[in-house]
């Protein structure tokens, strides 16, 4: 059975599973899911994701929800499969604290205020609603001061775990490029360690296949038409 992924093709955790598809060369199936229509508010969408949000996936049979705990699971089932080492080898404990730490930095000290950042100036808008300026600054200030401290962790290696690419730093990629869409890019850009690489990040080939929305690899993306 070819995996199946229940997703917005735009939205940022859905961008974040396919993007880690792609690097594993996954074969998968897309079932878009219309937000506006509130087709993960129908009930038999609750009942695979509680909390009726995108992404999930269905894995033979296998449901599992939320995003960066379905990108391990990917690495972890698919181990020969496409790009290697985006986890470390999991009995390896101090490699894998080390991921666990980048992962915990890519959470809170950057999409916690990058989420923010893109919500004031681009979600709002789109349901007619006024930015809130003082939010929009603070988490500007708050994340220029994480990135900061980016900048001196990518001085000393090349990934935010080590020497290695690994899931914590792809995960920046939806939330970092939106950054640009709001003018806020520079936050980036007036970095050398992080632009460099924010920006292999971008170059990536599995990020190419996402960025302007998720298509299937197997068979047809298709709108939904009946749950299961």
């Amino acid at each position: 059975m070819v995996l199946k992924l229940y997703a917005a093709p735009l939205s940022t955790a859905s961008l974040r599973v396919a993007q880690t598809l792609h690097e594993k060369k996954i074969p998968f199936e897309v079932i878009s899911i219309d937000l506006a229509k509130k087709e993960n508010k129908q009930e038999a969408y609750l009942e695979k994701q509680p909390f009726g949000q995108v992404p999930y996936i269905d894995d033979d049979g296998f449901i599992l929800y939320e995003s960066r705990a379905i990108t391990r699971y990917l690495v972890l089932k698919y181990p020969q499969e496409g790009t290697q080492g985006l986890v470390p080898d999991i009995t390896d404990v101090k490699a894998w604290a080390l991921f666990e730490q980048a992962s915990s930095n890519e959470v809170a000290n950057f999409e916690t205020f990058a989420r923010v950042i893109v919500y004031e100036k681009v979600f709002k808008a789109r349901i007619g609603q006024d930015p809130d300026l003082k939010a929009y600054e603070n988490a500007f200030n708050q994340l220029s001061a994480k990135l900061d401290a980016y900048e001196k962790i990518l001085g000393k290696q090349p990934y935010l775990a080590g020497e290695t690419l690994t899931l914590a730093d792809l995960s920046h990629l939806p939330f970092g490029t939106r950054l640009y869409l709001v003018g806020a890019g520079d936050l980036i850009d007036s970095r050398p360690n992080v632009s460099k690489w924010f920006k292999s990040l971008k170059e990536r080939e599995s990020w190419r296949e996402v960025e302007k929305g998720i298509k299937a690899t197997v068979g047809l993306t298709l709108g939904h038409t009946g749950w299961d």
